[in-house]
């Protein structure tokens, strides 16, 4: 047990940090070598340790962001923005159409990868207008968020959510795409409000720009296995196997080598999820984790509401600490004891996504926005803590109080 607590600490440790002294160790590298750890200790044996790698989140994720990775290479996102841009007569007007762009693509594709092709499009768009980066950058960090708690594959905990739950796609989508959109209309609100004075009242500066080039055949195959993705999910089908199939099939016909794609997948992120399974199945065997929940228990109360209450905003905080990708998993060995796991599933899918918001680290969304915008996105931890703190608390309130408002009048089964 001692061995396993303490590869689960170092590990965690370096995932919260995302990186470790004196080891040239990231997030991946660490989640993968406590994975390794925890079989060399003899925690688990190495059947043991395979076997606990969740192979249809990894299948679902992969799957997703080739198909995405396609979309990109068509244009497709270039093709999003200009519209956006077309259609938005002030810079007001703008922000709300990032806010919703930006939350509509993640709730079909991954949110990460969303923010990966959207932010030099909005940064190429404020400097055509001549605006201030900042709120728009908040608006694609903050907007995929919120809009990605609507379905499984809208981020990556939503997908473990799936998995680890069996809740089916349709299901968890009629469940939350309310409190997904009530969210996405206060971050686009809460934005405005707090960026008013930096936002001019006049029309866009720059002119209509041109219509970008766009692979109008590549697009539409792109398109076509995205719909066939989608109707599976909402038949029923599995959600890695129909992933990878219509992943699959883009390749075969998309009439390009396939290396482009793949290049795009963000393999590393693979890497992190397997190891923190591992890790997560070792501290699982050496009885920690049912400690862990023995000293949650007593606050969680016996009501299906007041659980899901007190949970989700445990979770807000746990995500904050060790990430929601991390915590979701952890979940998973407490959540199927509670008075109503389908509930918890759901609540605590609606707030470890929205606790992305709070601080820069608390989403792997809100670092890639920022890392990508370079100095033109510098923003200290407090003032961005300053601004996500309202919209946290603004978009769990709701979120979380429409979520009980469901079950409460029967609409969750």
């Amino acid at each position: 047990m001692i061995a396993a607590v303490a590869v689960f600490a170092l590990t965690y440790v370096a995932v919260a940090a995302g990186r470790f002294p004196y080891l040239s160790l990231d997030r991946p590298a660490a989640a993968l070598l406590g994975a390794v750890l925890m079989v060399a200790l003899g925690v688990l044996t190495p059947a043991e340790g395979g076997a606990a790698v969740n192979g249809e989140t990894l299948g679902l994720l992969l799957g997703m962001m080739v198909l995405t990775a396609y979309l990109g290479e068509a244009g497709f996102f270039r093709w999003a923005s200009w519209r956006v841009l077309r259609a938005a007569g002030t810079p007001r007007t703008l922000l709300w159409g990032v806010v919703f762009t930006a939350g509509a693509l993640s709730a079909l594709l991954v949110n990460d990868t969303v923010c990966l092709m959207m932010t030099p499009l909005v940064l190429r768009m404020v400097d055509d207008a001549d605006l201030p980066p900042l709120p728009y950058l908040l608006a694609v960090a903050f907007g995929s968020n919120a809009g990605s708690a609507a379905t499984l594959t809208g981020n990556p905990q939503n997908m473990i959510v799936g998995t680890l739950s069996g809740i089916g796609y349709g299901r968890f989508a009629a469940a939350l795409a309310l409190p997904a959109l009530a969210s996405l209309l206060l971050v686009a609100a809460l934005l405005h409000a707090l960026f008013r004075r930096a936002l001019p009242r006049g029309p866009l500066a720059g002119g209509r720009p041109a219509a970008p080039a766009v692979d109008r055949a590549l697009l539409a195959k792109a398109l076509g296995a995205l719909a066939l993705a989608v109707t599976g999910f909402l038949l029923g089908l599995e959600l890695a196997w129909t992933a990878l199939f219509a992943a699959a099939l883009c390749m075969a016909i998309a009439g390009r080598a396939p290396r482009e794609a793949l290049q795009r997948v963000d393999w590393p992120l693979l890497v992190f999820f397997a190891g923190l399974f591992v890790v997560v199945a070792g501290i699982g065997r050496a009885g920690v984790t049912e400690r862990m929940y023995q000293a949650v228990a007593p606050l969680l109360g016996a009501d299906p509401a007041r659980q899901s209450a007190v949970f989700g905003l445990f979770s807000i905080a746990a995500s904050q600490v060790v990430s929601n990708v991390p915590f979701v998993i952890l979940a998973g060995e407490w959540i199927p004891r509670l008075a109503d796991p389908t509930l918890l599933w759901l609540a605590t899918a609606l707030c470890a996504t929205l606790a992305g918001n709070l601080t820069i680290v608390g989403s792997v969304a809100n670092v890639i926005v920022l890392e990508l915008a370079g100095s033109r996105g510098r923003i200290g931890f407090w003032r961005f803590f300053r601004v996500g703190a309202v919209v946290t608390a603004a978009t769990v309130a709701a979120g979380l109080g429409i979520l009980l408002l469901e079950h409460r009048l029967g609409l969750i089964g």
